[in-house]
């Protein structure tokens, strides 16, 4: 009887440790992934799956659910055996991707290197513009004993943004380029005069800077023979303080340009929803007669991130989760209008 009930128990017990609903699953996250991605990565893809990777891991997210880098977290169990051979399939092709490596210095020695973790915008070429730069540190905010330069936070958001395509196949040219100052995760990002235009001194005269920078954009277009090739111009605004803003976007008038500048936006509407429901996204989709989206020739987006000036939205700012949840979206917003394009 004593022999039965413990060759009973070793039985209960081999079964509850090999059965796929019961073992639990852990990973880290890479450098730039939100939880829609990292999860992608394993073959949990939907809102199901993001909603219970929550609440299996609530106290080790960051604000507004952010993934931390280091930290390990438990996936939520695959829902059926179909699913099982889809993830397989899928971590066997991320595998592959992942042996592709990158170095870009201008993202710093944290992260200079980088992994090709799909070939989703393969084909595509895109042009980086962070706003201001070199003599002109652009709108300046305050917190506590601290200036907060404008180009600084714009081009912390650009280098993630460029990473974050790069590491999905696409080729990718940062025009505005600062050789010390890589992706920073400090809330305080000291100012400097160093920013060139791609090793070219910046002019102090606003529109000798941008046409500095539209005519380095036009040449290096014509020297790429992608097809699907889009500029993206990064900027902080400045207003009143009392003024809150949403994120906001300004195209061209093109049909293609309304129609990425409206992709990413909805982009981040999902994004709100998800993240702070209830709280609702004011940001807007217009056509702006700006300098930039005039004179450069590829299919441009303006956006502008936030108000310096208000300290709530100096908190989407100098939080570096926030700057890089701020490049995941701007990213996937890429990602799904190269696919609408085809």
């Amino acid at each position: 009887m004593y022999v039965r009930r413990l060759i009973f128990v070793v039985s209960c017990l081999l079964f509850l440790w090999g059965h796929p609903l019961l073992a639990q699953e852990k990973a880290y996250p890479k450098n730039g992934e939100g939880i829609e991605l990292f999860l992608k990565r394993f073959g949990r893809v939907g809102y199901s799956y993001q909603k219970e990777f929550i609440r299996l891991n609530k106290s080790k997210l960051g604000r507004n659910n952010m993934l931390i880098n280091g930290v390990q977290y438990t996936l939520p169990p695959l829902h059926d055996e179909e699913e099982v051979q889809t993830t397989s399939r899928r971590r066997t092709q991320t595998e592959k991707a992942g042996k592709r490596k990158g170095y870009e210095p201008l993202f710093g020695k944290q992260y200079a290197a980088y992994e090709t973790i799909s070939s989703e915008l393969k084909g595509a070429t895109f042009y980086l513009v962070s706003g201001h730069g070199g003599p002109d540190p652009g709108a300046i905010g305050k917190m506590g004993n601290h200036r907060l330069c404008e180009d600084e936070y714009a081009y912390d958001i650009i280098l993630r943004v460029a990473r974050n395509l790069m590491m999905r196949g696409a080729k990718v040219h940062i025009i505005i380029q600062d050789a010390k100052d890589g992706i920073r995760d400090g809330m305080y990002l000291n100012n400097s005069k160093r920013e060139t235009c791609m090793g070219s001194t910046i002019p102090l005269n606003q529109v000798k800077r941008l046409k500095q920078r539209c005519d380095k954009i036009n040449s290096l277009m014509k020297q790429d023979p992608s097809a699907y090739k889009r500029a993206l111009f990064i900027h902080v605004d400045s207003r009143s303080r009392n003024k809150q803003m949403d994120v906001f976007f300004y195209h061209a008038g093109s049909r293609a340009g309304k129609k990425l500048a409206n992709t990413v936006r909805d982009t981040f509407k999902r994004k709100y929803a998800h993240h702070q429901p209830g709280r609702g996204f004011k940001g807007t989709v217009s056509q702006r007669n700006l300098y930039v989206l005039r004179n450069a020739q590829p299919v441009s987006l303006f956006i502008e991130i936030g108000n310096i000036q208000n300290k709530y939205d100096l908190q989407r700012i100098v939080l570096s989760n926030n700057r890089q949840a701020l490049a995941n979206w701007i990213c996937e917003g890429f990602i799904q209008d190269y696919k609408n394009s085809k």
